[in-house]
């Protein structure tokens, strides 16, 4: 079966648009506070936005080095001194490089890792609306990644669960009452609590 068919192609720009619109509500006496993610304070997760914005970029175009090369868990994050302005021009390049039809073709690199680009522009996808709650929930704004992004995001981590070779785990599946909205069910499959609170 052709892969185009198998592999959903969604439109990274909603979640982009979304994580973007996040970015002027952050303060700077927030940039210590703590977030879902345990590792990483409000600064070092918009330093791993960042830093996985430019990587998937680059994955997407097939254009390799350190950004797809380095194993984002080797190191700490590190906020950029132009985020509040670069970011968002980062988030909106990324979200145009998988546009590109043949960013979805073939293999690519990422997080130091080699896998089919299809499953790449998902992961990338993942990650935006993932850590688009994350920097909400820390920083105590409204997000809607578009439910598009959703239900891809919903079920591509619903599919990986029990697939460590999908895509690197972000921890241990929280349960979610199936009648709960779609973003608590994904954020739950993504290893968050949906209740999290700062």
């Amino acid at each position: 079966m052709d892969t185009h068919t198998q592999t959903p192609r969604p439109d990274l720009g909603p979640a982009a648009r979304a994580v973007t619109r996040l970015l002027g509500g952050v303060r700077d006496d927030q940039l210590g506070a703590p977030t879902p993610c345990p590792k990483y304070s409000v600064r070092e997760l918009l330093g791993h936005i960042d830093g996985l914005t430019t990587a998937f970029d680059a994955a997407a175009r097939k254009e390799f080095g350190p950004s797809t090369a380095t194993d984002p868990g080797s190191v700490t994050p590190v906020l950029p001194a132009d985020w509040r302005t670069g970011l968002p021009g980062r988030l909106a390049s990324l979200a145009e490089a998988w546009r590109a039809p043949d960013a979805w073709d073939g293999d690519t690199q990422a997080g130091g890792v080699t896998f089919p680009a299809a499953i790449a522009g998902l992961v990338a996808l993942d990650e935006l609306v993932v850590h688009g709650w994350d920097l909400a929930r820390a920083t105590g704004q409204p997000y809607d990644p578009g439910s598009a992004s959703l239900e891809v995001v919903h079920g591509f981590l619903d599919a990986s669960r029990d697939d460590a070779r999908r895509a690197p785990a972000f921890g241990p599946v929280v349960e979610v009452p199936k009648e709960a909205p779609l973003l608590d069910r994904a954020v739950g499959l993504s290893g968050r609590d949906p209740g999290w609170a700062a």
